[in-house]
């Protein structure tokens, strides 16, 4: 119980930006989105969550295949929640198998149920972008002397946000005006009425405000700011999403995880090689609406990525948040056990 505890006070530093609603108030759970017919499809029980936002949009695929029995042997479950603290006690009591959560996330719950969560794969790399109102801002050096609204302070946003711009060459302190709201919506206002100003927006919300007001574009994609700077040596990627898996289904069932990866990966190249059906299908899980999922697929990065690869870019984007502030990956970085390589 104690451990639970833990866990949920650890949620409000460690929610990423994009990977559910920031700011709002959660709403009630969502009844399991299962296949028709589930109770007759051979296999092992596998009850995935997710989160409404890019870290679900890359399952659709998968979700439609298991209601068609087309999927692998496994018998999947699927639920759809709102925000990250309605996933994890189910997570951690043992009532969902394999959850799609913010990547930092996923460091906590390995700490706080002493290596009990294990991680499987990144799935959504980063969704944070700038917006502005005209055509003024190219390069991160014209963000100097620039007011910037965003939300998630104390959270990996602005852990991210500071971060780049002092890789940038720049003093977050000094050299720009960060003014924190305590939702993207109010971002969004402050932007259409403050003159030379930008928003720090996730996907799909800053397409859907490029989609409201054509006077609005996207200055900086921070994920492609982010690979831009120097590696020293070392790799990392912008990560907003992973996938975890519990540590004892995982050891009981490791062919189910197994074919999990393989569907799940199947999954995402079908939602990044057929954007207008995989927004169809989005809409229709009510994850977000149609218009605005074709607009932001092509700029949420979704990936699957498994393995030495997903183990490296992983370790590196948790170091750079634990220089930060070593409470936004659980207080230590995750050793060995925390990365699920077969």
């Amino acid at each position: 119980m104690k451990r639970v505890l833990a866990l949920l006070m650890a949620l409000s530093i460690a929610l990423l930006s994009g990977c559910g609603r920031q700011g709002a108030s959660p709403v009630p759970p969502d009844p399991p989105v299962s296949p028709a017919g589930a109770a007759d499809t051979p296999g092992v029980l596998v009850r995935v969550a997710a989160l409404k936002g890019p870290t679900a949009m890359g399952l659709v695929g998968l979700m439609d295949a298991a209601a068609a029995g087309e999927a692998s042997e496994n018998d999947y479950r699927f639920s759809l929640s709102g925000s990250a603290d309605e996933i994890t006690p189910q997570l951690v009591k043992g009532g969902v198998d394999i959850a799609m959560v913010p990547a930092n996330l996923a460091a906590v719950l390995h700490q706080n149920t002493e290596g009990g969560v294990q991680v499987i794969a990144v799935n959504t790399l980063g969704v944070l972008y700038l917006l502005e109102r005209g055509d003024s801002v190219r390069s991160a050096e014209e963000l100097r002397g620039r007011t910037i609204f965003a939300s998630g302070k104390g959270a990996t946003p602005e852990i991210v946000l500071r971060y780049l711009l002092t890789q940038s060459g720049m003093d977050p302190d000094r050299d720009v005006d960060i003014q924190w709201k305590s939702e993207h919506a109010e971002c969004l206002a402050a932007l259409l009425t403050t003159e030379g100003a930008l928003a720090m927006l996730p996907q799909p919300f800053a397409a859907a405000a490029e989609l409201k007001n054509d006077e609005v574009r996207v200055a900086l994609d921070l994920n492609a700011l982010w690979e831009s700077l120097p590696k020293d040596g070392g790799g990392s990627a912008l990560i907003t999403g992973a996938a975890v898996v519990r540590t004892a289904f995982a050891e009981e069932h490791p062919e189910a995880v197994s074919a999990f990866l393989k569907d799940y990966r199947q999954s995402v190249e079908w939602v990044n090689g057929s954007v207008s059906e995989a927004a169809q299908r989005i809409e229709s899980y009510g994850i977000i609406d149609a218009e605005a999922a074709e607009q932001a697929l092509p700029a949420c990065h979704i990936v699957c990525i498994t393995g030495m690869e997903m183990k490296g870019l992983l370790g590196g984007y948790l170091q750079v948040l634990y220089g930060q502030n070593p409470q936004s990956v659980g207080g230590a970085l995750p050793g060995e056990g925390f990365f699920y390589v077969p």
